[in-house]
Order: C-alpha cells, then sequence, then structure tokens
C-alpha cells in the first residue's frame, strides 16, 4: 500500500485512507477474501491516527468493499466491483436466489415461498412496531436528532439525556425502566453502565459524521475564521474533535450557543462559513450574508449498527 498521506490539501484524511484500500483491491495488492491489516496496524504503516483508519474502515465497510468479523480481523469482500461499490440490492437479489433454491430443494413452491416471506416480513414488522427503545446521549439536540435517525419500522426511540440519569429524575428513570433496549453511543457506554447497573444490557452504536458533511468542510480554504453554531458545549465538542479526526484542523474556529438573534448576528459577521448542529440551520440562514455559507454538522449511525440495531429489537420482543 502506498503510505503516503497529504495532509492540509483539502481531502480529510480518512478519504485519502479509503482511496488507498480501494486501489489496492483494483489493483490486486488486496484480492477477494484476503485479511487486511489491522486498524493499528494500517495506522502504524500509513502515519495516521487509529481514529481516521476506523473512520475509513467504517465507510468502507458500509459501501460493501470490506467486512469485519469479529475475532478474525476485516476482510475484501467477495464480490464483484460494481457490487463493492455498494449495490446492495444486487447483494440483496443473491440472498434471495440462494433462499429460492432452498426452498425448491425442500419440496415447496415459489407460491409457498412467496407466502411464507409475506408473512413472516409482517411478523417482524409487529415485532418492531411494538418495540419501546431509550437513546441516552449526553445532549438534547444531539439525542433528539439521533433517535429520529435510528428510528425504523415503526419503532419508537424515545430520548433520554445522561444527565438526568444522574440526577435521578422520575421522568428518565421510569422511560429507562419500561424500555425493551437501551442502546447509547460508545463513548458513553461505560457511564451508562454503571449508571443503570447490571440488572439492565445497554446497546452501543458507532456514529459517524456524514460524509457530504466533512467534504463540503474540506472545501472551506485553510486557516478561515469558521464559526461554529450549536445549543450545547458537549456537541460543539463532538464537532471539534471529528474535525481533528478528519484532519481538518487548520480552520480559526469559534464557537457560541446563543439564540439571541442580535448576538448571532454580530457572531457571524466576517466568518468565511459556520457549521450548524442540525437544530440550528435556518436561524443562522436568518443571520448570515448572502456570500456566507452554513455547513450543517450531521452525525449518522453506521450500517453495522443500525442492523445490529434491528437484529435485537427483534430478538427481545421474541423473549418477551
Amino acid at each position: 500500500m502506498n503510505r503516503t498521506v497529504i495532509r492540509k490539501n483539502g481531502i480529510p484524511l480518512y478519504v485519502q485512507v479509503k482511496d488507498k484500500v480501494i486501489s489496492d483491491i483494483r489493483a490486486g495488492i488486496y484480492q477477494s477474501g484476503d485479511k487486511l491489516p489491522t486498524e493499528r496496524e494500517l495506522s502504524a504503516m500509513i502515519g495516521v491516527s487509529r481514529n481516521t483508519i476506523s473512520q475509513a474502515y467504517h465507510e468502507l465497510e458500509h459501501e460493501g468493499v470490506i467486512a469485519s468479523a469479529q475475532g478474525r480481523g476485516t476482510f475484501v469482500c467477495d464480490r464483484d466491483d460494481k457490487v463493492r461499490l455498494g449495490n446492495r440490492r444486487d447483494l440483496l437479489q443473491k440472498v434471495i436466489d440462494v433462499a429460492l433454491e432452498e426452498c425448491l430443494q425442500l419440496g415447496f413452491t415459489l407460491d409457498d415461498f412467496l407466502q411464507f416471506a409475506s408473512s413472516r416480513a409482517k411478523e417482524k414488522a409487529t415485532l418492531l412496531d411494538q418495540s419501546q427503545i431509550v437513546f441516552i446521549e449526553c445532549n438534547r439536540e444531539q439525542v433528539e436528532y439521533f433517535s429520529r435517525k435510528l428510528e425504523f419500522g415503526g419503532v419508537h426511540i424515545t430520548p433520554v439525556i445522561i444527565d438526568e440519569l444522574r440526577d435521578q429524575e422520575r421522568d428518565a428513570l421510569l422511560q429507562v425502566e419500561s424500555a425493551d433496549l437501551i442502546m447509547t453511543t460508545f463513548f458513553h457506554f461505560e457511564e451508562v453502565r454503571e449508571l443503570l447497573g447490571d440488572t439492565r444490557s445497554v446497546l452501543a452504536v458507532s456514529l459517524d459524521p456524514e460524509l457530504e458533511t466533512i467534504v463540503k468542510i474540506a472545501r472551506i480554504p485553510v486557516h478561515s475564521e469558521v464559526g461554529i453554531v450549536c445549543r450545547s458545549e458537549r456537541f460543539a465538542g463532538k464537532i471539534r474533535s471529528a474535525l481533528r479526526q478528519a484532519g481538518l484542523d487548520g480552520y480559526i474556529l469559534r464557537m457560541t450557543t446563543t439564540s439571541d438573534m442580535q448576538e448571532l448576528s454580530q457572531f457571524v459577521k466576517g466568518l468565511q462559513a459556520v457549521i450548524v448542529s442540525p437544530s440550528r440551520k435556518r436561524e443562522v440562514e436568518k443571520a448570515i450574508a448572502s456570500h456566507q455559507s452554513v455547513i450543517e454538522f450531521v452525525f449518522r449511525p453506521d450500517a453495522a449498527s443500525v442492523n445490529l440495531l434491528r437484529a435485537a429489537v427483534a430478538d427481545v420482543r421474541r423473549k418477551r
């Protein structure tokens, strides 16, 4: 693998790592089924942080380029280039074709398969619809946004702030007690487990910045003055951390949580761009000048976390 990454060229480091892995696969250096270097090994080879490698691997797994197996490592997916670049619909069709072949070999008809599959899908939908999930995070804007992003198939996710658990607030405790499943991010996993004790299991999910968000920020000239507008200092801290991990730490960052429009208008004056949390975008757009850009900083759960959540929800409902 080419071990050189170019810093401060406007392209996030993890995007460069992704491109290098894909390039090596296309060149035949890594072939279908080959094991890739661990995050630690690749970090040492290229000279970037493990967080950068982890982010690149997360994106590659989401796009179907690689697959990870717990305890075994990370491997190149055994698929052609078109599927490898993210054509999940083709992959699903292959799964269905295999199931159809098994169905026929067992002596069932195609009509039987259609009936069974439809019935099973409805059962799964009912299980998901009846599930109550609590998502615990450290600030209101992030937990509410993530809860909406993680909802699927009729599942309702109730947001709970971690401070509400620390303070033993009654509503938060009741929501946790009645939940079928409790989830949080890896960042707060240990603390949530300590607060809840051994009586409840907790599912941790990984949340990454959307690639589109990072690309937009990377287009801002280095050393520009850039504002961060959100509702909490904690969320601003997560934005700063994500920018550092992506190698976008060459800006002069200003931050505010004010909701006063006059103060906000004064804050954005002279800034090259303003990075906003999803809940602040509209009001910031009213305060900026026409030449300034507003970039919504969006985190999203990775595909592996969503799939894990779906499986966990169905399993919990089945046991109960």
